[in-house]
This record gives structure tokens, C-alpha cells and sequence, in this order.
């Protein structure tokens, strides 16, 4: 499957976001409807029209995280390419993912995009039940079915990198307000692979640079609570550390928003969060998930779509790290170009698992 990179940055989120908020672009009409869905409508006078669902986890839309770039995928497909028509249904509980699933391929969707790791056994459940469906889930693996592709991030690269900037500016001082405690926090949703992948290579990384240096790990068990989110946060602080790494989507803003009040810093996950605090955010580690939405659509339409498993990295540009924050020294960027070279050269080899 050929790869295609975007780079999601303000002005995507953004316009994105007012889709979201608003319920109408340039090229869609959105209306409610009884499960919280919104749907988009793209038709043209030739050519067979690919109809796309996307089912978002319990986080939701605008977790200004994994969900929210599926969705952006799926907008620019359906903006950049012909006869693409779309629609969302947002999960409030995790019983929803069976029937939100269904629902698309029982109308006979071309494809229907299931956002996170949480959904693994209702696609396996759902496809096998509409074989003439095509599924893509994200951040999870799943082989042997022939209409199910996978679409997995070696997010521990990028948080790798991360780690190696939180510990360049902590063990060097290298921003206002920065303490003496060696001690950065990581606020985690729910104990899962995918968010315990960035957090071992936030570990690795921070350690790399300060060997010394205090990691704590907490997990909300949520990516929707941004209270929770501010809570934990608020209580690593006060527990000395004066840089926030959230793993846990929406939760992950109200982790965001307590760094800010509290005159520390963070680092955002997933996609370029520095629009939620600037001067707050130092970097974030990133994933594409809008890419691997991109390119499964893309080959459903071509006719190329192929089950598995598609890994993103940062030899293909699947991962990596948004801009740093201003004012931090050039030794920051080189140190984070050379772990990078020195992870694709297989000098680093990052660990998946948690150091407890």
C-alpha cells in the first residue's frame, strides 16, 4: 500500500474541528442522528461512489487525538479524491462498537474504519458476519481475515524522541520554571498497548539523556475525562514534576490544560498539540494515524485494499515529533536527530514494554 504522509498541522485541526462544531463544510452536510453520528456527502457523475464509516472509540471526535486524525484522514480522502461519501457514528460505551459497526456495513459501505485498539474483538466479530466489507482498525493486529486491515504505529520511536527532549530541558534547565527534581510525569488512559508503546519509549528516551531522572506513571483508565486528566496531572506536579506527557486522548487535554495553569510544560501526543497551550506544549510525539485512513481508502477505491498488517514508523514517516517549542538551544535538535538516526541505523533499539 503505498504511503502518502500528511502533515496535520493547525490548519487542518482546525478546519476539522469547525466541521465538528458546526456540522457543515464546503463539501459535506453533517446531521445529527439518534447514535450521535454526522455524515458527509461527495457525488460526481462518473464512477462507482465509495461509501466510508467511520466509528470512533468512546474518546470521541474531538479528543484532538487519535480519533479526531482518523477523521481528518477521511476528510482529506474525501476531499482530494472522486465519488468518496462519508459518515461518522461516535461510540458512548464501549457496547456501542458492535452496533455502531454494523450499522455501516448492514447499509453497504465500501469500508468502515474502527478508531482503536479497544474495538479489536468487535471487528473480528463484525467482519466475519459481512464478509463483503471492507475494515481497517487502528492500533491494533488482526490477521487471517481477508476483509480486515491492521494499521499499527511504533509509537515508541516518537516517544523516544519526546522522552529525549523532556530530558535535555529538565536535566539542563533549559525553560522558566523548570525545578531541580529531576522528575518528569506521563499520564496514561487506559493500560493498553498502544498507549503503553509511547510511554516505554518516553522512559527510554528521558533516561538516555538523564539516567537519573524520575518517571512517574499513572493511568486515568479513560480517554474521555478531562477532569481526571487535570487531576493526575495536577498531582504530579505536585509531586515535583514540571513535564506532563499525556497518553490518553481526550483525557489528555485536561492534563494539558493543568500544566498550563500550573506554569509547567508538556508534551502532546499523537498529533501536533501546541494549539492547546502555547508556550505550554514543548513538542509531541506523533503518529499518522490520518495517513493510514488516507491510503485504505485510497486503495478500496483503486481496488488495491489488502488485509493486515501496515506498520508506520520512522522509516516510512508513520511517527515522529511536531516542532519544538522556541527558545529551546540547538543541542536539543541535534540530539534529537541523532537518537533518530541512531534508531533507523538499529544503534537504538526502542522498547515496547513499560518499566515499572
Amino acid at each position: 500500500m503505498q504511503k502518502r504522509i500528511w502533515q496535520s498541522g493547525l490548519s487542518i485541526l482546525a478546519a476539522a474541528a469547525l466541521v465538528v462544531g458546526c456540522g457543515t463544510n464546503n463539501s459535506s452536510s453533517a446531521t445529527n442522528t439518534s447514535n450521535n453520528g454526522s455524515t458527509g456527502n461527495t457525488t460526481s457523475t462518473s464512477g462507482k461512489t465509495i461509501k466510508v464509516g467511520l466509528v470512533t472509540d468512546t474518546g470521541g471526535l474531538n479528543d484532538n487525538s487519535f480519533n479526531h486524525l482518523a477523521y481528518v484522514g477521511m476528510q482529506e480522502a474525501q476531499k482530494e479524491l472522486p465519488n468518496i461519501q462519508t459518515s461518522v457514528v461516535q461510540s458512548q460505551s464501549e457496547s456501542d462498537y458492535v452496533p455502531n459497526l454494523s450499522h455501516f456495513a448492514q447499509d453497504g459501505y465500501d469500508l468502515v474504519i474502527a478508531v482503536g485498539y479497544l474495538m479489536a474483538d468487535a471487528v473480528q466479530q463484525v467482519a466475519k458476519e459481512y464478509p463483503k466489507t471492507h475494515f481497517l482498525i487502528i492500533d491494533d493486529s488482526i490477521t487471517g481475515i481477508p476483509n480486515v486491515a491492521s494499521a499499527i504505529f511504533q509509537s515508541q520511536q516518537a516517544g523516544y524522541l519526546a522522552g529525549v527532549v523532556a530530558g535535555m530541558v529538565q536535566k539542563n534547565h533549559l525553560l522558566k520554571n523548570i525545578n531541580s527534581h529531576n522528575t518528569v510525569g506521563v499520564v496514561g488512559g487506559q493500560e493498553i498497548p498502544p498507549v503503553d508503546t509511547y510511554i516505554a519509549g518516553f522512559q527510554q528516551g528521558f533516561h538516555s539523556v538523564d539516567p537519573t531522572g524520575k518517571v512517574i506513571v499513572e493511568y486515568t483508565n479513560s480517554f474521555s475525562d478531562e477532569a481526571a486528566g487535570s487531576q493526575y496531572a495536577q498531582n504530579e506536579i505536585a509531586q515535583g514534576a514540571d513535564i506532563i506527557f499525556p497518553v490518553a486522548g481526550g483525557t489528555g487535554i485536561g492534563s494539558i490544560k493543568a500544566a498550563q495553569s500550573a506554569k509547567v510544560y508538556a508534551i502532546g501526543v499523537d498529533t501536533d498539540q501546541s494549539y492547546l497551550a502555547p508556550g505550554t506544549v514543548i513538542t509531541s510525539a506523533i503518529k499518522r494515524v490520518d495517513t493510514s485512513v488516507f491510503d485504505t481508502i485510497k486503495a478500496v477505491q483503486d481496488g488495491t485494499f489488502k488485509s493486515g498488517v501496515n506498520t508506520f514508523d520512522l522509516a516510512n514517516n508513520g511517527v515522529g515529533i511536531a516542532p519544538l517549542i522556541s527558545g529551546l538551544p540547538k543541542s536539543v535538535t541535534d540530539a534529537v536527530n541523532q537518537a533518530k538516526q541512531e534508531i533507523l541505523s538499529g544503534k537504538i533499539q526502542v522498547s515496547a514494554t513499560v518499566q515499572k
